[in-house]
């Protein structure tokens, strides 16, 4: 009997702790510092304790991080394309090294492992973006990330295993890659190509998918990245039901799948390499390649980022010490004609080529369009419909942004009358000063504060939006990178309405009923916003609107425009 392909390096990492040891490491580990893993960080981590990411035994310090970025290969000379660290407080960092270790807990403080002799160091975040990324514009999720989200130190070392990260979700699809290997054994499967996506599969995915298990005369892996992907992906829960009903199109005992916990960068060629290596480690033979592999799409000069088939020309210059063989694809087009779809290259002049962008699919599902059926399977489509039903049934937020007294509190109540006179939605007011009573009574008016009270702010409009209602904002929210990160926590869920009341300051003050600018102005109340502290004029809000020269109900219908030429709401009849 053949035996599988071997892993990365030539042994798949067992990271984790024999249960007989575990109480007592769990024991010894209170005595340590200790870290609650943002989300990428404990992708990671859960990629290190499976395996997955062999042959590394834990987080990078510095000397395998510098040859990464410069030569894609860790300090021994493995290849390897992409950092994988652990970023802290400087004053943790220094702890940890100091205490000879690091508790790695989950969100809820559960000890998942034991970080052992962290060596503290400090990134070059730029270098590391420039090498890794080729570019500083932070439009590039990767990029943003590395210098936007980042602490200013790093802890490298080995890992030690006490846990792995629970999973309450699709806990049968679920495999670490000696479970996938184990299950690629009973089965008799020898050669298997593995199927990267961070979307929904549609008709020219399965065509594709169908085509390179011919070609490479083996089983199929489906391992769709359930962990974090790029902003605005649909989420996976939605996807990984679409997989499910898709499964069933495939020939049947020829396909397989599975979920992959890993956190993408975005990374294009690097992540490519990347993700070829990982599936070497969950014992697939072969690797598909497609267009513009883990690209993120355009930067902020309306370029893309990198060329449609860099990824595949990177992934064929190691081919030969990487081990597991790449399957390179072009873009599948839908050839009317001919009623199927063929790669691009084969299409012969003069044949009508139909295509749906992903723009247009959003369309159609925002305004409630027929799907066509060459584009994706009705069950498909049914699934997608569910998550994402029209414009007019979603939850949205209007968060607006200005000076105290410019007007904002009275448009965003007679919004909030405007919008439960239409119906159809739940919609909740979090006013500034009614969020600072409730929610964020302790805070005073440092910009720490004020930022933390704004995140809070936005964190409870998120929710309203997930879950289908409308949220009405009203805070100053004087700076521009926390009304950034509000917009980003709401964009997920659905469509962030920044309106800036830009009422002047003049008459900002002749408003004023607490006598609060007078206060400021004759120094008696520090970090006033427009006074002794700055507010930070919104460069593109969706609207735009000066209450001191117009009523309130003026200002309203103005919202409710934008809203009805978004589609949030329906048009007067």
């Amino acid at each position: 009997m053949t035996a599988l392909i071997a892993p990365h390096g030539g042994i798949l990492i067992d990271p984790m702790l024999p249960a007989g040891a575990r109480a007592q490491a769990l024991a010894d580990a209170s005595a340590l510092p200790a870290w609650d893993l943002a989300p990428r960080q404990l992708c990671d981590l859960e990629m290190l304790l499976t395996g997955a990411y062999s042959p590394l035994r834990g987080f990078m310090g510095p000397a395998d991080h510098a040859r990464v970025c410069r030569e894609l290969r860790l300090a021994d000379g493995t290849l390897w394309p992409m950092p994988v660290t652990l970023d802290l407080p400087a004053d943790l960092a220094a702890r940890a090294a100091a205490a000879g270790g690091l508790a790695l807990r989950d969100p809820e403080g559960v000890t998942l492992a034991v970080l052992d002799r962290p060596e503290a160091w400090q990134p070059d975040r730029e270098a590391e973006a420039r090498a890794v990324f080729g570019t500083m514009d932070e439009a590039h999720p990767g990029v943003r990330h590395l210098l936007r989200n980042t602490h200013p130190s790093c802890v490298g070392g080995s890992v030690r295993g006490l846990e792995l990260p629970r999973h309450y979700d699709f806990r049968h699809l679920r495999d670490t890659p000696a479970e996938l290997r184990a299950r690629f054994t009973r089965q008799g499967w020898r050669r298997v190509v593995a199927f990267q996506t961070r979307n929904p599969m549609h008709r020219a995915h399965m065509e594709l998918t169908v085509r390179a298990a011919r070609q490479a005369e083996a089983n199929l892996l489906v391992h769709p990245v359930v962990g974090m992907t790029k902003p605005g992906d649909v989420d996976h829960y939605t996807r990984v039901r679409c997989y499910e009903k898709l499964l069933a199109r495939y020939p049947e005992r020829t396909t397989a799948l599975s979920l992959l916990h890993l956190a993408m960068r975005m990374g294009g060629p690097r992540e490519a390499l990347w993700h070829a290596i990982i599936r070497k480690n969950f014992g697939c033979t072969h690797f598909i390649v497609g267009r513009d592999h883990a690209g993120p799409g355009n930067g902020s000069d309306g370029k893309p980022y990198y060329g449609p088939y860099d990824a595949q020309e990177l992934v064929r210059g190691y081919q030969a010490e990487l081990g597991i063989e790449m399957v390179p694809f072009e873009e599948m087009v839908y050839v009317e004609g001919r009623a199927q779809y063929v790669p691009a290259g084969e299409v012969v002049a003069g044949e009508s080529v139909l295509n749906l962008s992903g723009t247009e699919l959003r369309r159609r599902l925002q305004e409630g369009l027929e799907i066509p059926d060459w584009f994706t399977f009705p069950e498909v489509a049914q699934e997608l419909r569910r998550s994402h039903p029209p414009r007019e049934r979603q939850g949205f937020t209007v968060f607006f942004t200005g000076l105290s007294g410019a007007g904002k509190s009275t448009i965003a109540n007679a919004l909030l009358v405007s919008l439960l006179e239409l119906g159809g939605r739940p919609v909740t007011l979090l006013d500034g000063d009614v969020v600072r009573k409730h929610l964020s009574s302790e805070l005073g008016f440092s910009r720490e504060h004020r930022d933390l009270n704004v995140r809070r702010i936005g964190y409870v409009a998120s929710e309203i939006t997930k879950n289908g209602g409308v949220a009405i904002c009203a805070p100053i929210a004087p700076y521009a990178e926390a009304r950034r990160a509000v917009r980003e926590m709401v964009s997920e869920h659905g469509l962030f309405i920044e309106v800036h009341v830009s009422t002047e300051l003049g008459v900002c003050e002749q408003r004023d009923r607490k006598g609060l600018y007078a206060l400021a102005r004759a120094g008696k109340l520090a970090q006033f916003t427009g006074i002794s502290d700055p507010y930070e004029v919104p460069e593109a809000p969706e609207l735009r609107i000066d209450a001191g020269t117009c009523a309130p109900e003026e200002a309203v219908q103005q919202v409710l425009l934008k809203l009805e030429a978004t589609g949030l709401i329906r048009p007067a009849r």
